[in-house]
Formats: C-alpha cells, sequence, structure tokens
C-alpha cells in the first residue's frame, strides 16, 4: 500500500481549514485516511504558531515506513527541518507580463530624457552683454 501525507480540506465554503493527515494514495482528497498528524489553517497570520502544526515524531516514522509526501506538506517540513530543501524550477514566476514591460521601458525612457536635459547646462548669455544689448536698442 502506497501512503502518502497530505493535506485534506475542511472548513466552509471561503474559510478553508486542512488537516495533515496520512493516507492510501488512492483514496480522495476529503476521503477516508489512516491518521491525522496535524492541522493548517492558512486564514491566520504567516507568523503565527498556530497556521501548522504537526507532530514531528509521527511524520518521521511515516517517512521511515516509505510515505511520499505532498508539495505542499514538504514545504511545511522543510521550513521546520525534517526535509532538506529542494531547488524548485518556475522560470515564468517572476517574469512581468507584457504591459509591465512597456511601463517599465517607458519610465526608463523618460528618466533617459530627464537625466539628459539636466547634464546639458543651458545657454545663457552673461549679464554683461544683456547690459549692453539693451542699452544699444
Amino acid at each position: 500500500m502506497s501512503t502518502k501525507i497530505r493535506l485534506a480540506r475542511g472548513g466552509s465554503k471561503k474559510r478553508p481549514f486542512y488537516r495533515v493527515v496520512v493516507a492510501d494514495s488512492r483514496m480522495p482528497r476529503d476521503g477516508r485516511y489512516i491518521e491525522k498528524i496535524g492541522t493548517y489553517n492558512p486564514l491566520l497570520p504567516k507568523d503565527s504558531e498556530e497556521r501548522v502544526k504537526i507532530d514531528l515524531d509521527r511524520v518521521k516514522y511515516w517517512l521511515g515506513e516509505g510515505a511520499q509526501v505532498s508539495d505542499r506538506v514538504s514545504r511545511f517540513l522543510e521550513a521546520a527541518g525534517i526535509l532538506e530543501k529542494k531547488n524548485r524550477n518556475n522560470p515564468k514566476k517572476g517574469a512581468p507580463h507584457k504591459a509591465a514591460v512597456e511601463r517599465a521601458e517607458e519610465k526608463a525612457q523618460k528618466a533617459a530624457d530627464a537625466a539628459e536635459a539636466a547634464a546639458a547646462p543651458v545657454e545663457e548669455a552673461p549679464a554683461e552683454e544683456v547690459a549692453e544689448e539693451a542699452t544699444a536698442e
């Protein structure tokens, strides 16, 4: 029997609450599970201790029995120091979209124009020449 450590959703509509469970991989997400080993409440602030609670001894036991870990639970266990951190590759996540790229280019162009205008000194006639021109007229 292949087992997984994963999240089972509970709570009402738009108010999620998750149980961290060990379940047979063939069972439905919220279906029958073998053991409940923790909870996760995403509505709490990220720095709250109540947000993620996991019985680490039971996790170690089930990992020793060959249980596989879901992606979200593996992130929790990496934060707790049970699993080593994986390098995830998502190259498109940080790339800005077309409109943002255009706005950045426009902003850079305006900044370059402003710097160019500030760097070029404004040629003014010296005060003496202005005074001479005024008296000559």
